[in-house]
C-alpha cells in the first residue's frame, strides 16, 4: 500500500487584507463601539452617536483623502493597462 500525501497550499499567502479593508472592517467598528462605549460611561446616546459618527467619517476621510488610492505603475513610471476579467 502506498501513502499518498496531499499537499495543502499556504492559505495564509494569498489573504490580501490591505489598508482599505482595514478601514472598511473599522468603520462599524468605531460607530457602534465608540456610541456603545459613551454611552456605557454616561454619556447620553443622543451625544455618543454623533461622536462615534464624526471617527467613523474621520476614518472614510483619512482613506479617500490622505490615503488615497493611487494608480499603480511598473519600473519605468507609465501606468498598467486595465485587466479584462471576462
Amino acid at each position: 500500500m502506498r501513502n499518498t500525501y496531499i499537499t495543502i497550499p499556504h492559505t495564509l499567502e494569498y489573504i490580501m487584507t490591505g489598508y482599505y479593508d482595514i478601514v472598511l472592517g473599522l468603520i462599524p467598528v468605531a460607530l457602534l463601539g465608540i456610541t456603545a462605549a459613551l454611552t456605557v460611561v454616561g454619556i447620553s446616546p443622543s451625544a455618543a452617536i454623533p461622536i462615534g459618527s464624526l471617527v467613523a467619517m474621520a476614518l472614510i476621510g483619512h482613506a479617500m483623502f490622505v490615503n488615497a488610492p493611487v494608480e499603480p505603475t511598473d519600473e519605468t513610471g507609465t501606468t498598467r493597462p486595465p485587466i479584462n476579467a471576462d
